[in-house]
C-alpha cells in the first residue's frame, strides 16, 4: 500500500521530522495536535478555544488527506489539567457527538509548549 505524508507547515514538523498525517491505504494517522498556528504560536490561553482550533486544524489534514470528520473511529486528547475536562467535553461533542468515535481523555504532566493546554491526535479509516 502507498504511504503518503500531510503536513501544514509548523515549524515543528520540519525541526521534529514528523507529519502532521499519514494515510496508508483507507486509514489515516493525525499526530498529536495542538493549538498552534502558522508561526508555532499558541492562539489563546483557553482549553475550550484551543480544542476548537486543534478540531479545525485537524478537520482540514483529514480533508487533504481524502478523509473526514465521519471517517474519525479514534480521538485521544491530552490535558494538562482535568479541571479543562468538562470545557474540551463540551467542544468534543459538538463536533462529534453525532460521529461518536472511540475517545480518550488523560491528563498528563506536560506538553510540548508551554502555553499548550490541550494536545489531540485522531485515527480514521475512510469507508465507501
Amino acid at each position: 500500500m502507498e504511504r503518503l505524508n500531510f503536513g501544514t507547515g509548523t515549524p515543528w514538523e520540519e525541526t521534529v521530522g514528523y507529519s502532521r498525517a499519514v494515510r496508508v491505504g483507507p486509514h489515516v494517522f493525525v499526530t498529536g495536535t495542538l493549538a498552534a498556528d502558522e508561526d508555532g504560536r499558541i492562539v489563546s490561553p483557553d482549553a475550550a478555544v484551543q480544542t476548537d482550533f486543534i478540531f479545525r486544524k485537524i478537520r482540514r489534514v483529514l480533508e487533504e488527506a481524502g478523509a473526514g470528520l465521519e471517517h474519525v473511529v479514534r480521538v485521544r486528547i491530552y490535558l494538562l489539567t482535568l479541571d479543562d475536562s468538562e470545557a474540551v467535553g463540551e467542544v468534543h461533542h459538538r463536533w462529534f457527538g453525532g460521529i461518536r468515535p472511540c475517545t480518550t481523555m488523560l491528563a498528563i504532566s506536560d506538553l510540548f509548549t508551554d502555553e499548550g493546554r490541550v494536545e489531540i491526535e485522531v485515527d480514521a479509516v475512510i469507508h465507501e
